[in-house]
């Protein structure tokens, strides 16, 4: 089986952040299109339909860096896609035996859907790689801190407390789930395509499903069954899959974001390393007009490409109706906001790594942020404490007046509260409002998603060495 070459290293103004994961330009493209035309002369020579050597010849020449791409897109105006100016270049540097066994059988949007599927793949294991990164260093985090309190916050307001471990059980499961569907996504979704002109492979008479499945091996994607030109709900489900990684990744970029507020300060994402804003070296998250700032770079990114990732899935979504055999334009409008979607899920999963392994936790300012409230928060909990003899509403509305005038007059909520509650003791107070005795199941939740996190482990390493769900070549005429 030939390995596919994949992404490149970011270049280019925006890439670093936007393509941290690696970028799929030009390049990739047209080399994933060559791999996948040299993987079709190596399947076409196993099944006797092409002079021996054939295969090791195409694929010889099957470099990018021996194509223009800037031509074959200024040919591309004539076909509608680059594959047959890019097959004729091809079939010209090769002698007439290996010739003949380019792109035999094959359309266009074969090579450009195989090519897509092949580029998937790559990204989605890069992706995966690091989304495995986070959640390591997610779960690191919740088993440290179990027992950290913390203010909950609700709608944006302070809310009972919770515990960090908590929040970071929330961050694991959100990644373990969106890389497990992704992972699923990969295994048994990224597929080969392969129909000819309209799905038939009639040019390869009764060959063409064994030389699909010898193409598929080749090329280390799962063998669909049967062409999928105008069903698209493998490229839905895919794009699905990567915004929802998107969304996991974005989700705690912006919990850092508010938690790494001065004012807030319980968070601090890592210094890393990078230059100022002045483009004088220094630790990441410098201004360009304010020295003293240390701005949280990574979250930052992540928000800058999770944001753009329900669009691109739009696109694609809209572009899956597509008419009879092969489609006209629905098609063509996947190109770009796939592999863009793909390089951006690649760069929110690495900036995710980056984050989640170097975030510094400040339990002390946890702690003095709670204490700072005033016991305010665990109103509720005052609440459930003065029930059982006062009743359910008389007593919220004694600790709602405690809290109004506490907050109105600058008082103490204790003191507010041992003025209004006849017959209760302070005692019975200082224990209503200690946050440690209201974390109800924080830290079962907690032990759960750590024991998820482990299944998951598992699950997703058997997925990778049970591989692509191919099929095996079926018999027929030819080498075995």
């Amino acid at each position: 089986m030939s390995e596919p070459r994949g992404l490149s290293e970011p270049e280019g103004l925006f890439a670093g952040v936007f393509a941290r994961g690696g970028r799929i330009g030009d390049g990739a493209w047209l080399q994933a299109m060559l791999d996948t035309e040299a993987a079709l002369a190596r399947a076409l020579e196993r099944a006797g339909l092409a002079e021996a050597g054939a295969g090791a010849k195409v694929t010889g020449a099957a470099r990018a860096d021996r194509f223009d791409p800037a031509e074959l897109g200024r040919q591309a105006t004539l076909t509608g896609n680059p594959v047959p100016a890019l097959v004729r270049a091809l079939t010209e540097m090769l002698p007439p035996p290996a010739a003949t066994a380019v792109h035999h059988g094959a359309t266009s949007q074969d090579i450009i859907d195989t090519a897509a599927m092949l580029l998937a793949a790559k990204a989605a294991d890069a992706a995966l790689g690091h989304l495995s990164a986070a959640a390591a260093a997610a779960a690191d985090m919740a088993a440290a801190h179990q027992d950290t309190p913390m203010l909950g916050r609700t709608l944006l307001q302070q809310a009972v407390p919770v515990t960090f471990g908590l929040v970071a059980a929330g961050w694991l499961t959100g990644l373990d789930e969106a890389r497990t569907r992704l992972a699923s996504v990969r295994r048994e979704r990224v597929a080969l395509q392969f129909g000819g002109a309209a799905g038939t492979l009639a040019s390869l008479g009764p060959d063409g499903p064994r030389v699909a499945a010898l193409l598929a091996g080749e090329l280390g994607l799962a063998d669909p069954g049967l062409p999928w030109h105008t069903n698209r709900l493998r490229i839905v489900e895919l794009a699905a899959a990567l915004a929802g990684a998107c969304a996991a990744t974005g989700k705690i970029a912006r919990d850092v974001t508010l938690l790494a507020q001065n004012e807030v300060a319980e968070l601090r994402e890592g210094s890393g390393t990078g230059s100022s804003g002045t483009g004088s070296p220094g630790s990441r998250g410098g201004s360009s007009a304010m020295p003293h700032k240390r701005n949280p770079v990574a979250s930052i990114a992540i928000l800058g490409c999770s944001r753009q990732a329900p669009g691109l899935l739009a696109t694609l979504a809209v572009g899956a109706e597509q008419e009879h055999q092969r489609a006209a334009g629905g098609w063509h409008a996947e190109w770009q906001p796939l592999a863009h979607l793909l390089e951006l899920t690649g760069s929110a999963a690495a900036w995710c790594a980056d984050l989640l392994t170097g975030l510094e936790v400040d339990a002390a300012a946890m702690r003095t942020n709670l204490a700072a409230t005033g016991g305010l928060p665990l109103a509720e909990h005052v609440t459930g404490v003065l029930a059982p003899r006062l009743g359910r509403l008389p007593a919220h509305d004694l600790v709602a007046g405690a809290a109004a005038r506490a907050t109105a007059a600058g008082r103490p909520f204790r003191d507010e509260l041992l003025a209004a509650a006849d017959g209760v003791s302070a005692q019975e107070i200082d224990a209503a409002l200690d946050p440690a005795g209201y974390l109800g199941a924080a830290a079962v939740f907690t032990a759960r998603a750590l024991a998820a996190h482990r299944a998951t482990e598992t699950g997703l390493a058997d997925g990778r060495r049970n591989g692509p769900q191919a099929s095996p070549a079926p018999p027929g005429p030819g080498p075995q």
